[in-house]
Formats: structure tokens, C-alpha cells, sequence
């Protein structure tokens, strides 16, 4: 659902990375058996048996791979949404299986709920985003009173390199080049990572872990990190001062593989 917002003449309008995003999931709609495990590392907070026979709402669904592993762990309804027609299209197929998850075209910043959801979350999309508070301030109007809300996003720990490196190429060249190119593009990195990988290099978890993933599945990381016009790495404090300032309490944040942070909080019971 990456997606911007802009204020301009008095109006509010959407742009941003949507229909970037779009295009990713739209080219890598399959789900692979491995995103489970990414799904667990990301929402480390809110274990499988938390989701058993709880309501949730994905926010910015993508291909709704998210949506589908709470389903399967025992959710007992859900709405995934998203922004752009091919994301929701490829959600729609995603979660086929399971009836009691609706798919909605739907932004961050008009969600259009209160008061409803056990959990709310969003995996990868607020650090994408111009006004992240409102979102996730939108996010909290929709959990129910005593419901939670969790976000994953990009941490600034183990990732100053790419911040210093990466993301001003990133700004300059890649978000502003046609999609289809930035994916040709995305070979090449995928290719020199690949090898990187096949060679030992990287310590931290993360590497640890997409050692073990297909060049496919690789590309399409290398891809998603290309392809956005929006991207924050927020180290740890901001992560915290991000929720506590959407009104949310009991907050708890866990450093997942070493470059990221999962965040979960409780909406004040009335």
C-alpha cells in the first residue's frame, strides 16, 4: 500500500510509491512457503495462538501474503487493504481460501473504521509513507479499546550503510526511472548479492537468513528496495516515540534479524 501524502492548494492528495509497489506485486504474486517464516519474524510480538479467533486489518496488504498466514493461524475475520488494483488483485487470489477476509481499496489515511479491530498491523508499509503518524494514528482509531497495534519497519541499527549509500541513488535515479526498468535493473544487485551471499559474507541475522532463499525471492527484495519514492529507517527511540505519540500504551519493540524493528501497543480500554 506504500503510498504518499502530499498537501497542496489546501487539498490533500495521494501519491507516492502505490503503483510501484503495484507493478512488485503484480510480477511476484506467488506465495512462497518461506514467507510464514518471514510473517513470524516480523510480528515476533503477536505469537501464531495470539491470532487464534481475533478480527484483524492489514494495512497496505500488497499481495496479501500477510493477511493469509493470520488467516490460517486461526484468525476469525479480516479486512486486507490496499491502494493499488493490481496489489488488490493479486490479494484477491491470495486469500480466496478463506471467506472471512475481505480485500477493500482503502488508504492509510482514509481507513474509514473505528473501534473494531482486535489487531491492526502493518508490515512494511509506514516507513514508505509522507505523514506516518497520521496512518498510524488512522490505525489506532480502528483497533477496538484494549485491541493492539503492531508495525514492522525499517531500522536505522545495521543499516547506516544504506541509508548513506544506497538511499540517495535510490532518490536521484531509481524512484524516478520507469518501474519496468528499475526491475531489469534489479538483476544486476541481485546478482552481485547472490554471490555475496554464496561467498559468507554478511554476519547479521538477516543474511543469515535470505542465504537460504531462491535468486527469485532475492531479486524481488533487491527490487522492493529500488523501487520506492519513500523510504525511513528509523532507529529504535523514534520507532517508540512514533507509537506512544499515537496514543497507544504498553508498548514493547523487538529488533528483528538485526535490522528492523517490530513494534506492538495496546489502544487505551474506555
Amino acid at each position: 500500500m506504500h503510498n504518499a501524502h502530499n498537501r497542496d492548494a489546501g487539498e490533500t492528495v495521494i501519491t507516492g510509491s502505490a503503483e510501484r509497489f503495484g507493478y512488485e506485486w503484480d510480477e511476484y504474486a506467488e506465495l512462497r512457503p518461506e514467507y510464514e517464516e518471514q510473517f513470524r519474524r516480523w510480528t515476533v510480538l503477536l505469537p501464531p495462538a495470539e491470532w487464534k479467533g481475533r478480527s484483524f486489518l492489514d494495512v497496505g496488504c500488497g499481495m496479501g501474503r500477510n493477511a493469509y498466514w493470520a488467516a490460517s493461524w486461526g484468525a476469525s475475520e479480516g479486512l486486507a487493504m490496499d491502494i493499488d488494483e493490481r496489489s488488490l488483485a493479486a490479494a484477491r487470489q491470495t486469500l480466496a481460501r478463506f471467506p472471512a477476509v475481505s480485500v477493500a481499496t482503502r488508504s492509510a489515511y482514509d481507513i474509514g473504521e473505528r473501534d473494531r479491530f482486535d489487531i491492526v498491523f502493518s508490515i512494511g508499509v509506514i516507513h514508505h509513507l509522507a505523514d506516518p503518524a497520521a496512518a498510524l494514528r488512522n490505525m489506532v482509531d480502528a483497533a477496538r479499546p484494549g485491541g493492539r497495534v503492531l508495525i514492522w519497519v525499517y531500522g536505522l541499527e545495521n543499516n547506516r550503510w544504506i541509508v548513506i549509500f544506497l538511499n540517495p541513488l535510490r532518490k536521484a535515479l531509481f524512484s524516478r526511472l520507469p518501474i519496468g526498468l528499475v526491475h531489469h535493473l534489479s538483476l544486476y544487485p541481485a546478482a552481485a548479492l547472490w554471490l555475496a551471499l554464496r561467498l559468507g559474507v554478511g554476519r547479521i541475522a538477516y543474511f543469515k537468513l535470505i542465504r537460504t532463499w531462491t535468486f527469485r525471492h532475492l531479486r524481488s527484495v533487491v527490487f522492493d528496495q529500488m523501487l520506492p519514492r519513500i523510504a525511513n529507517y528509523w532507529p529504535r527511540a523514534e520507532v517508540e516515540a512514533l507509537m506512544r505519540d499515537s496514543g497507544l500504551q504498553q508498548i514493547e519493540l523487538s529488533w528483528v534479524n538485526e535490522m528492523s524493528w517490530c513494534a506492538l501497543g495496546t489502544k487505551p480500554a474506555r
